[in-house]
């Protein structure tokens, strides 16, 4: 089914100001990350070109599909510009003479999983969007990593400068069995957290110093699943019409990732593992949307701005192709296409992570502000 599809691709899309001078060095020199759709700037669609120049994808910021699912900026462009990278370059598209690597580059592929494809291949569970697991983005950076740095050394100050985003990832690999009941969901858990864990732990073996591990969205809200469960039952959803067992599986999700990330710290005393709080940080939005510039209506505020009709404006079209509509502005909604947020949902999260209190223990200082 297409609208499978759109979930494999994950649940997942300012003006700044003082400008920092030379003799002022960027907290960051360069940011690296990993993970699916939901921070994937261009890899996917250097593989496969799926949008036309008329697609609504990136209409809101960049006037034109950016290699991005959603209509603006993501997450990870936000964390870019706040610490003055600039926008990570997808590692499929870098080339030979590329500078701008040096500021950071970006593994982060649409539908991938942390589980690598031999599980889903021996498990006997439907075909992945991708082969492109958080595995193999790891090894594309060991592929790259020469190109960074020349000698242990200079690859260890170069690593210690740098921030390492290890996720989102782990929504796809819940969603490739969404057939299975909330509590046989839970079963894959441990097995996600360890591969996360895994990459975590390797790239501090790399010289990794300061990462990032987010933990997963609230999926209860998404607008995708929301239409897939299609609940008829008024006690299966909270007061703001999310889906209460699978926010409460994620909220179980998130805290054994938690529980592994406090053992990594232990093992690796020398190093900085931040939790990112994506399920707090995004659930806010839902619980005082008017707050934050959305539409407070009860019957809009989770519909997806573009898509091609149903309760929630979720159903087999994918967002762009005939049939589909897109809101007149996208600023006040939450959600983009059924399974990834708005840019305007973005810069939020973004805020949260950077300015507190989404992000424990707190990143550096950014120098700028996300407006």
């Amino acid at each position: 089914m297409k609208i499978l599809f759109l979930f494999s691709i994950t649940i997942a899309c300012g003006v700044f100001g003082n400008i920092i001078s030379n003799a002022n060095p960027l907290p960051y020199q360069a940011i690296f990350n990993f993970g699916d759709s939901t921070s994937d700037t261009g890899n996917s669609a250097f593989d496969h070109v799926q949008m036309d120049k008329n697609s609504p994808y990136g209409s809101t910021y960049f006037k034109h599909p950016s290699g991005r699912l959603c209509n603006g900026r993501l997450i990870i462009d936000f964390i870019a510009e706040a610490y003055g990278l600039p926008f990570l370059p997808p590692y499929k598209n870098i080339t030979q003479s590329q500078d701008d690597i040096k500021k950071g580059v970006n593994f982060a592929y649409a539908g991938s999983t942390a589980l690598d494809f031999k599980y889903f291949d021996r498990s006997g569970v439907r075909p992945l969007a991708t082969e492109n697991s958080l595995n193999v983005q790891f090894g594309w950076f060991k592929k790259i990593k020469p190109s960074l740095c020349k000698s242990k050394e200079e690859c260890d100050s170069f690593f210690k400068q740098s921030l390492f985003l290890v996720g989102e990832i782990g929504g796809n690999d819940v969603f490739s069995h969404i057939s299975k009941t909330v509590t046989e969901l839970r079963e894959i858990v441990p097995l996600i957290v360890e591969s996360i864990t895994n990459t975590t732990s390797a790239l501090i073996e790399e010289g990794a110093v300061e990462l990032a591990v987010p933990g997963n969205f609230p999926i209860g809200c998404n607008a995708g699943l929301l239409s897939a469960v299609n609940s008829k039952k008024k006690e299966d959803y909270d007061e703001f019409g999310c889906l209460i067992s699978y926010n409460t599986f994620t909220e179980y999700f998130n805290e054994q990732l938690k529980s592994s990330i406090e053992t990594l710290k232990h093992k690796y005393p020398q190093a900085k593992i931040v939790y990112f709080d994506y399920y707090n940080d995004a659930k806010r939005l839902y619980q005082a949307p008017e707050q934050y510039g959305f539409t407070s209506d009860k019957v809009e505020f989770l519909k997806a701005c573009c898509g091609g009709g149903g309760t929630y404006n979720v159903n087999e079209k994918f967002c762009g192709s005939p049939g589909t509509t897109v809101c007149s502005d996208p600023t006040k909604q939450i959600n983009w296409d059924g399974a990834h947020f708005t840019e305007a949902a973005h810069r939020q999260i973004a805020k949260g992570l950077v300015e507190g209190p989404f992000a424990n223990p707190s990143l550096k200082p950014a120098p700028f502000k996300i407006a």
